[in-house]
C-alpha cells in the first residue's frame, strides 16, 4: 500500500479514506507523501483522511489568516503563526493539520535548528478551519485540547470554545473578547472579492482601532 500512495490522485475538494492505519503506518505514510504535498491529513483512531483543498478554500484561509494577523498586530499581541503544521497525540491516536493555527502570548521555545518544541501540554491558542468541503474534525481538536477553533463555512464564521472537554459555539472569541468578529471577519472577506487585498486589510486595521477606542 505504501508504495502506491504517491499514485493516489485526490481531485481538489475530494478526499480519500484509509482505514485500519496504525500509528506506525501513519508515520511512514507521512514520510512517503513528503512535506511539500498539497493534501491535508487528519487521523482519527485508525482512520486516515487525505483531502486536497479547492482553490477558493486556499483563498479564504489566506485572507482570514491575514485578518487575524492584522488584529493581533493592532492589539500589540505577540504571536507565532504556524500555518498547516501537523499536530498529533499518540496516546489519543489522533492527529490533524489545521488550515491555519496560532500560538498567542505563549513562551515558545525554538532550538538551534529553528524547530519549535511542541508538547501535548502546550496546545495551540487558536486554529482555523475553512470548510468548503465540510472537513472539520472538532473531536480531534478536543483530544488535542485546543481552546478555540474558528470554522468558516458557507460564508459564516463559527467560533467554538472548549468547555469541559467539548466545543460550545460562542459569539465571542477567547483571544479577542468584545470584538464582533463573527460579523466582521466574513464581511471583510466578502469585500476582498471585489477590492484590492491591501485596501481591505488597511480598512480592517482602521476598524480594529475604532473598536479599541470604544472598549
Amino acid at each position: 500500500m505504501l508504495l502506491e500512495l504517491k499514485r493516489i490522485h485526490v481531485p481538489p475538494g475530494q478526499r480519500v479514506l484509509l482505514r485500519d492505519v496504525t500509528w506506525q503506518e501513519l508515520a511512514i505514510i507521512l514520510e512517503e507523501l513528503g512535506e511539500n504535498r498539497t493534501a491535508r491529513i487528519a487521523y482519527d483512531k485508525g482512520t486516515l483522511e487525505i483531502m486536497t483543498p479547492l482553490p477558493e478554500h486556499e483563498y479564504d484561509k489566506e485572507i482570514i489568516r491575514d485578518l487575524i494577523k492584522a488584529l493581533l498586530e493592532e492589539l500589540h499581541i505577540e504571536f507565532v503563526s504556524l500555518g498547516s503544521t501537523f499536530f498529533k497525540n499518540e496516546v489519543m491516536a489522533q492527529a490533524i493539520e489545521p488550515d491555519q493555527c496560532f500560538y498567542i502570548k505563549n513562551d515558545l521555545k525554538f532550538g538551534g535548528d529553528k524547530r519549535l518544541a511542541l508538547t501535548v501540554d502546550q496546545p495551540l491558542n487558536l486554529a482555523l478551519e475553512v470548510d468548503i468541503s465540510s472537513r472539520t474534525h472538532l473531536h480531534i481538536y478536543e483530544a488535542l485540547k485546543v481552546p478555540e477553533i474558528w470554522r468558516f463555512y458557507q460564508g459564516q464564521l463559527q467560533i467554538n470554545i472548549l468547555q469541559d472537554g467539548i466545543y460550545v459555539e460562542s459569539q465571542q472569541s477567547l483571544n479577542f473578547p468584545r470584538f464582533p468578529l463573527v460579523e466582521a471577519i466574513p464581511e471583510y472577506l466578502r469585500q476582498s472579492f471585489t477590492a484590492d487585498r491591501n485596501k481591505i486589510i488597511k480598512a480592517f486595521r482602521v476598524w480594529v482601532q475604532q473598536q479599541i477606542q470604544q472598549l
